[in-house]
């Protein structure tokens, strides 16, 4: 065993659990590092408190006394929590979050200092844009962007800094980040959503979207993953045999949950519960070390940056116990990969989920209204839903058996689709008396107030109603649910802006009352978008060719599903809407291209020095011994050496076919890498990469994968899977 791997697995066999003492209640800790509205009450004059809370649920500006005011107290309370930096807390199109740290220390001439922070700080900063990506929005000798206080997501401490969740924008106005568009799109749909309810409700003044994400993650001991370049480099496993052991016994999943794995979870939930993440669920997932931690539901806008807090704070808390936190869709090869599924709703201010069955013939036709007309919006809009989730990571999951397929289809269950089959099937035109009273009590009257148990889960589907939601299961681990979150929203808002048009229109022209026409444009939503609608194996061949007939789009890889983000329709939505001009959609495509040729380009240079540098030369070193052990028998044995070497020749031979194929392949790869990185245009360079650079990884991994069998264990330099998986 090569000697880092012997240190490696010393030290992980070693390891005790880290002792968490909690000594308070989670609810007391609860929101105790965060700026809330009630730390805001306690601190805020009347007019400062009022203030942000109209910024909050009326998206008024808050003017620079107001701001003065709140910049003084959220000081004060910081500072009485042993805070000395802060900082515009945003996230740009890295993906990751980012933060530039000021103190609050200022100097005030003769030798003296003081603490300050203004609102001219609270409200905006400007941090050096050039090294952030724009997608060609800005040159790189241009480095002036601004962030700019989001009130809507309350500032928080974390390690003594107070961070102000903020957005990102260049100097000429276009976003730079993900909560900008996500904000614009959340307004959007609340606006159209609140024209919609009030059919039903004339005191419906706002909508939010809500948001519940679902964490899944892999924890491995950080001693292991230093030992294998490939995670440390790429965040995924490039090469290795599977375990014997898998999770084909389906023991781990919701199993007991390992020491050290329990310790890392109640430290994170602790610190989680201070920064105001209600963390709530935490159970073993299917492959082994693989765990899934979710929260209640929240709004949108607030979840998106909980989320992005939590990937944060999931990677310092794993330090304290010696592990590192895998958040790459698919690490491990032969075992499930990792998502966040993310599950959306819509809710009134006046407290009623609209995708939640009532207990009235009304209530349930609010239900009909908001549920067909999303089913709709993804019909009309699947190619732009599946770019959504396109990633380089989430190709490795998308379609494999524990992920639903690429093709976006939505799973509403048995009753339901027989609930709209029944509402297809009634006449066209103008409601007889009988009808409607047929429709109220027979069709919109019998759906139960709740669906939950009225439904199996389909976990093949990417976009499953499932009681008084739905869930986009399609989501990859790593990704910032901004993306996602805007696209579905936009749709929405954009579905229910035409839905409003058409019932207004039929009211107004045809003299029918407002149930008719609501009728009316639900039945024809409902025979236009029935493709989309499937009850079955996602993940069978049969379903490929179905979905191909009826017309849905299978857009496999990245490269291919991400053209849908700045096809015509996809530009007309945004700019209708006010989420994104042109300029931005342009600017996002071209990153997200940009950041799969990197990713992928990054995996080959990793793979090609490890298969040669790693696993070359200790299959030479192996083969040397085997040679020894034959030139030795050949001492003894003479001209009959050869019976008595027979395996251990068959051995050198076939150890010789693999190290030929891995340098063959890695030098084939490497010269297709070349060839696409002199190519300028990104779409081409993209499918060079995925097309011809990356068939090779397989191929190689192949080869590199049989010797890590044929060679003896006691050489092997990478940590093998039966050891990352199972030594806890």
């Amino acid at each position: 065993m090569s000697t880092l791997r012997f240190h490696a697995l010393k030290e992980t066999l070693n390891r005790k659990p880290v002792k968490i003492e909690e000594t308070e209640k989670r609810s007391s800790l609860f929101g105790a590092n965060v700026f809330n509205e009630t730390t805001m009450r306690q601190s805020l004059t009347k007019d400062a408190y009022k203030g942000v809370m109209d910024a909050i649920e009326k998206g008024t500006k808050i003017n620079r006394n107001i701001a003065d005011q709140i910049s003084s107290a959220m000081k004060d309370w910081a500072l009485s929590k042993g805070v000395t930096h802060y900082t515009h807390w945003f996230q740009p199109l890295t993906g990751a979050t980012a933060e530039k740290h000021d103190a609050f220390f200022e100097t005030i001439g003769n030798g003296l200092a003081i603490e300050k922070f203004g609102g001219d700080q609270l409200v905006q900063q400007e941090p050096d844009a050039s090294s952030f990506p724009s997608g060609g929005i800005r040159n790189t000798f241009e480095a002036r962007g601004y962030t700019a206080w989001d009130p809507t997501s309350p500032a928080f401490i974390y390690e003594t800094t107070l961070c102000i969740p903020t957005v990102f924008v260049a100097y000429t106005g276009e976003a730079l980040d993900y909560k900008t568009p996500l904000l614009r799109a959340l307004q959007a749909v609340d606006k159209a959503a609140v024209g919609v309810a009030k059919y039903f409700d004339k005191n419906v003044k706002k909508v939010n979207a809500s948001l519940g994400w679902e964490q899944e993650y892999f924890l491995i001991d950080s001693a292991l993953v230093a030992s294998r370049p490939d995670i440390i480099l790429t965040g995924r496993t490039l090469l290795g045999h599977s375990s014997a052991k898998g999770q084909q016994l389906d023991d781990h999943y919701f199993g007991t949950i390992p020491s050290r794995a329990m310790a890392f979870m109640r430290d994170l939930e602790i610190e989680c519960m201070l920064l105001g993440i209600p963390v709530k669920t935490r159970h073993n997932e299917v492959a082994p070390n693989q765990f899934e931690l979710a929260p209640i539901y929240e709004e949108a806008n607030l979840a998106v940056d909980h989320n992005s807090l939590l990937m944060d704070v999931m990677g310092k808390i794993a330090v304290r116990h010696n592990f590192k936190v895998l958040l790459h869709e698919k690490p491990f090869a032969g075992i499930n990969g990792s998502g966040k599924h993310n599950n959306w709703s819509l809710s009134t201010d006046t407290g009623i989920n609209l995708l939640s069955p009532g207990k009235t013939p009304m209530s349930n036709l609010q239900f009909l209204t908001f549920f067909i007309n999303t089913i709709k919006a993804v019909y009309e809009y699947e190619e732009l839903l599946r770019a959504s989730v396109a990633s380089a990571g989430n190709d490795h999951r998308l379609g494999a058996n524990e992920a639903p397929p690429a093709v976006i289809s939505v799973f509403i269950g048995e009753q339901l689709t027989k609930v709209l089959k029944e509402l297809e099937g009634v006449t066209k035109g103008k409601l007889s008396p009988e009808e409607k009273t047929d429709l109220k009590l027979n069709v919109v009257g019998k759906i139960p107030e709740i669906l939950l148990d009225n439904t199996d889960r389909n976990r093949t589907s990417p976009f499953a109603f499932t009681g008084n939601k739905f869930e986009f299961r399609a989501v990859g681990s790593t990704a910032n649910c901004a993306n996602p979150m805007t696209v579905l929203n936009s749709i929405v808002a954009k579905q229910l802006i035409d839905f409003k048009k058409e019932v207004d229109a039929l009211i107004d022209k045809k003299d029918l009352k407002k149930d008719e026409a609501i009728f009316n444009v639900l039945r024809e939503y409902i025979k236009s978008s029935k493709k989309i609608l499937f009850e079955g194996n996602g993940y069978g061949d049969e379903w490929q060719a179905e979905a191909k007939k009826r017309g849905l789009s299978n857009n496999k890889t990245t490269p291919v599903a991400l053209k849908a983000k700045i096809s015509k329709k996809a530009i007309a939505l945004f700019e209708e809407l006010g989420v994104m001009k042109k300029v931005e959609i342009d600017a996002r495509y071209e990153i997200e291209v940009e950041e799969y040729i990197m990713r992928v380009q990054i995996e080959g240079r990793a793979l090609g020095d490890i298969a040669r540098n790693h696993v070359v030369p200790t299959a030479v070193k192996y083969q040397n011994v085997l040679i020894e052990n034959v030139t030795g028998l050949k001492d003894i044995y003479g001209k009959d050496f050869k019976k008595y070497a027979k395996e251990q020749l068959g051995l050198i031979e076939e150890i010789s076919e693999h190290i030929e194929a891995i340098n063959s392949g890695v030098t084939k790869m490497t010269n297709e890498r070349k060839k696409a990185n002199v190519v300028d245009d990104i779409e081409k360079k993209a499918s060079l990469y995925c097309n011809k650079v990356k068939p090779f990884f397989d191929e190689i991994r192949y080869h590199c994968d049989k010797l890590e069998l044929l060679i003896d264990d006691e050489l092997w330099p990478l940590t093998k899977y039966r050891e990352m998986l199972f030594t806890r």
